[in-house]
């Protein structure tokens, strides 16, 4: 049977002034709750209510909820871009405090955690919509893989260390999809295995 993909309108681009963008932040990070649990449970409507944005405010910045997911996906993208920069490492190189490695090694771990969490909406919106306007979009879940990799190698300085958090990311989103483990019981799980392994490094 042939799939039939519906073209998407171009994404509006994010608002410049401050307190525009702090509402399209909001937006986003309520709909990181849903997004976790698939597309369709991703209504905008019930976005805007929690969010504190009129619903017609929140249609002007994402059309659809596809639009709102491949959104978000960026953000995260951009954020795990941003935390294993070399700006972001000097930081913490030189931030004079001994918990910095493993703080933002959780950082980075825990925004890939989240990442693949909403993989599979993600993956929805890839199926439903080719969204022709940006064509970056199509590339988003092969690029992930690749700056998780390097993202983690940079912050914990060992390519073993990154291979074991990586996987470790892999069981516990499968613990929180079977419903093995809620998701605070996964993040302190992370938190704790980078701690461990940040000292594990230190001590070896």
């Amino acid at each position: 049977m042939p799939e039939f993909h519906s073209e998407l309108p171009p994404m509006p681009p994010p608002p410049t002034l401050p307190r525009q963008r702090l509402r399209y932040t909001r937006i986003l990070d309520v709909a990181a709750g849903s997004a976790r649990k698939g597309l369709d449970s991703v209504v905008l409507s019930e976005v805007a209510a929690k969010a504190d944005v009129p619903l017609g405010t929140l249609y002007r910045y994402f059309p659809s909820a596809t639009h709102l997911v491949l959104a978000l996906y960026r953000k995260q993208l951009a954020e795990l871009h941003a935390a294993s920069s070399p700006a972001a490492l000097r930081a913490s190189a030189t931030a004079g405090r001994a918990d910095v490695p493993a703080h933002a090694l959780a950082g980075v771990v825990m925004e890939i955690f989240h990442m693949r969490l909403m993989q599979p909406a993600v993956e929805q919106c890839l199926s439903r919509a080719v969204y022709t306007a940006d064509t970056d979009t199509t590339r988003l879940l092969r690029e992930i893989d690749a700056t998780a990799e390097k993202a983690v190698s940079a912050v914990s300085g060992d390519d073993a260390i990154a291979r074991v958090l990586l996987l470790t990311v892999t069981g516990l989103v499968h613990s929180v999809r079977c419903r093995r483990l809620s998701l605070f019981e996964a993040e302190e799980d992370l938190k704790k295995a980078c701690f461990l392994l940040t000292c594990s490094r230190r001590t070896a």
